[in-house]
């Protein structure tokens, strides 16, 4: 398959044109495009009441393959009654993620059975007996809820406050497997765990770092933004270990001249080793202070713990960083000497930094990098983690999360006289290990692959099928209906953002919350999220209760209780009637004015971990295709890197001749937690020599249960492998 030279551009604008064919023409598409819902991808930020395709900043048309993928998918036709009887469990392992996420959108409620080899539909109200029943049966440390970032804020608080009131604390979401770090690191040195800067402070930077990130296929609305810097004169520097075809030239398609000519993205593009970046952070700080081009007013005003920081990195030697970083000393002063030049910088990052043993303090190092000139509270300039799904951060705002904020907590006690309990709650990973033990009766996943986001996924299939009773509210297929099923399993078909009967809300990684006007739903038999966990809650819990069920059925009442009692919230009670989107107070720093007790911001000091890995083995980063969604793929060939398939491993040429392999051999790839066979080398000259890549989430066998301790997200970077033939 050829690669291409740039991202975006035409095959983008022949893509949109393929996929308007596939849901019945391309004004069908650009219809459902345009309504005023917030985008169902990542969260840059996208829809709401400015209609579709318009950013935060009033920018139209923005619009993204990720976006019109997800779109398309929802367009789909219905399972048929008769797929059930035809497609056995044993059949529909064998499916790939492709497969199954096109197989069509669930419409019925489905029941597995242990002693049967096949999924049978059932109706609404046997699939509510038959859960209500089990959770009425079973003490509520027993269950484990598990929360996407595909959902709506409504659902996510109704939900989270369904189980505390059942009596566990078991509630977490998806972002334990992705920006949990970003969070733990960015609370612990500025007090606020989300970006500190608005879509306008991106746009006025003069140089931007992206770090272990690839927007290009997975945030492409950010690409319009690093277009606009580039234009202007600014920076952007690119640190990831593979060249990405993306972020070095792009093709916005909704600008002529970007179109036509493309726009270079990276200024300076660095490739350090997986696991690399903490010594690479550490170098570029070092170097600042060198250069004496630190902001020593603001560190001694406005930070906590200059003095020991700034005695860390005189202590540190520059060959131990040069060793642990895999750079030169010149790649180094280089970053070092463009940001010490730059006015504005912005420092955003993703799962590159997050998805290793020590993520937190990667973000802490980034934190600590921006504070030591000063590029944190003020406007133009800060801290900008790239969140994943369009409302992971709205879902744990809302309370999706194993402990609520004490503010939260207090308030849903004092408004409606609860009890909440107050046992430590399990996080993602955490659930699943008490599954695997036989600990868990009953596992709730409101949208979401609980099994394909999970490292070691033999482990994880076991978790699952000890699990007792699982229920899935999804909208299509995907791996985990197939793998790991419990004694009963039942998918409940749901609603898509779109076809919701009445308005929900998400919120952006600007802390932006955002109304969706939902619309008309495309099938028969799909259910409101909303609803289901309403009559869920009606079922379950005392009717003498001091909260009506039957009223939180309605959207409204629910965001009224979350005004109640979810700090800076307050705007969302009459959001349906205003139209007024708000962004959340206490989040954004255009004042060095921290969230922290001393409201000064916190430095860290770090011990550089080593690089892993020695002689014939190499160090394995598992990533997305340009065609995928976090779980779900939409295209199995990898357009922007010139690769057809996913059963692959990419290798430098030069560690395919030094391990005697070759071009597209059949290998065994090992690691400490598990084995892939039957891989196919290919040659890729774009990853740093040393370091290897393979596709999310077929090479989860190979990522062990290995989570950075500060935030239990596990390492699905830097997994030591070795390859035979």
């Amino acid at each position: 398959m050829k690669k291409l030279k740039s991202g975006g551009g035409w095959p983008a604008i022949k893509y949109t044109l393929q996929k308007g064919r596939e849901v019945g023409g391309i004004f069908k598409l650009w219809k459902a495009m345009r309504t005023k819902n917030a985008c169902k991808t990542c969260a840059v930020g996208m829809g709401g009441q400015r209609g579709g395709m318009v950013n935060e900043a009033g920018t139209f048309p923005e619009v993204c393959k990720k976006s019109l993928q997800a779109m398309a998918a929802d367009m789909q036709g219905g399972i048929a009654p008769e797929f059930w009887s035809t497609y056995s469990i044993p059949q529909l392992k064998k499916l790939s993620p492709y497969d199954l996420e096109h197989c069509g959108r669930l419409v019925q409620p489905v029941l597995y059975e242990k002693s049967s080899q096949y999924y049978r539909p059932i109706g609404w109200e046997e699939a509510f007996s038959r859960i209500c029943n089990r959770l009425k049966e079973i003490p509520a440390d027993e269950t484990y809820w598990y929360f996407s970032g595909r959902s709506s804020n409504e659902a996510g608080f109704l939900l989270q406050l369904f189980a505390r009131m059942l009596g566990t604390n078991n509630v977490n979401n998806c972002s334990y497997y992705c920006h949990q770090a970003s969070g733990v690191g960015l609370t612990s040195s500025i007090g606020s765990g989300t970006a500190t800067i608005v879509l306008d402070d991106v746009e006025h930077a003069d140089l931007v770092f992206l770090i272990g990130g690839n927007p290009a296929s997975n945030h492409p609305r950010i690409m319009t933004t690093l277009k606009n810097i580039r234009r202007k004169g600014g920076e952007v520097i690119v640190v990831n270990p593979v060249v990405e075809t993306g972020l070095v030239n792009f093709k916005v398609p909704s600008d002529p001249i970007s179109l036509l000519f493309g726009t270079e993205i990276a200024s300076l593009y660095v490739q350090p080793h997986i696991g690399g970046d903490l010594a690479m952070l550490t170098g570029i700080a070092k170097r600042i202070v060198e250069m004496k081009s630190h902001d020593e007013k603001f560190l001694q005003e406005s930070c906590d713990g200059a003095e020991e920081w700034l005695a860390r990195l005189a202590e540190v030697t520059w060959e131990e960083i040069l060793e642990k970083s895999g750079l030169t000393k010149s790649e180094i002063d280089d970053m070092a000497d463009r940001y010490a030049k730059a006015k504005n910088v912005v420092f955003s990052w993703t799962m590159g930094i997050t998805h290793h043993e020590h993520g937190v303090q990667n973000v802490q190092a980034i934190a600590n990098l921006a504070l030591l000139r000063g590029m944190v509270g003020r406007p133009k300039a800060g801290l900008m983690p790239i969140r994943g799904h369009s409302n992971v951060q709205g879902i744990g705002s809302v309370g999706g999360t194993p402990k609520l904020k004490d503010a939260i907590f207090e308030r849903l006690e004092s408004e409606y006289g609860l009890s909440l309990p107050t046992t430590i709650g399990k996080d993602t990973l955490e659930c699943m290990e008490s599954a695997h033990a036989g600990e868990m009766n009953f596992g709730f996943c409101l949208g979401g692959n609980l099994y394909g986001s999970n490292p070691d996924s033999v482990y994880a299939a076991e978790a699952l099928s000890r699990s007792g009773m699982l229920v899935f509210l999804s909208t299509t297929l995907n791996t985990g209906h197939a793998h790991g099923l419990a004694d009963e399993t039942i998918i409940l078909p749901v609603l898509a953002r779109d076809e919701e009967p009445q308005p929900t809300t998400q919120e952006s990684m600007f802390n932006y919350v955002r109304l969706s006007d939902g619309g008309k739903p495309r099938h028969e038999g799909p259910k409101s999220e909303v609803e289901v966990v309403a009559e869920m809650c009606k079922r379950v819990l005392a009717a003498d209760g001091p909260l009506d069920w039957d009223s939180m059925r309605d959207t409204g009442r629910i965001r009224d209780a979350i005004s109640k009692v979810v700090p800076g919230w307050q705007a969302i009670k009459d959001i349906a009637t205003t139209k007024k989107e708000f962004q959340i107070g206490g989040r954004t720093f255009h004042r060095p004015e921290f969230n922290t007790p001393s409201k000064k911001a916190k430095l860290h000091c770090h011990e550089l971990p080593p690089l892993k890995g020695s002689g014939d083995e190499l160090r394995l980063m598992t990533v997305r295709s340009e065609g995928q969604f976090n779980t779900v793929v939409y295209e199995e060939h990898d357009l922007y890197r010139g690769i057809d398939r996913r059963d692959v491993i990419l290798l430098h040429p030069s560690d395919i001749s030094r391990l005697g392999l070759s071009e597209d051999q059949r290998v065994t790839i090992s690691s400490s937690t598990g084995t892939l066979d039957n891989i196919l080398v290919r040659s890729f000259e774009e990853i740093r020599s040393g370091n290897a890549l393979m596709y999310y989430p077929e090479a989860n066998v190979l990522v062990a249960r290995r989570p950075d301790p500060q935030s239990k997200t596990p390492a699905f970077k830097g997994v030591v492998i070795t390859i035979k033939a």
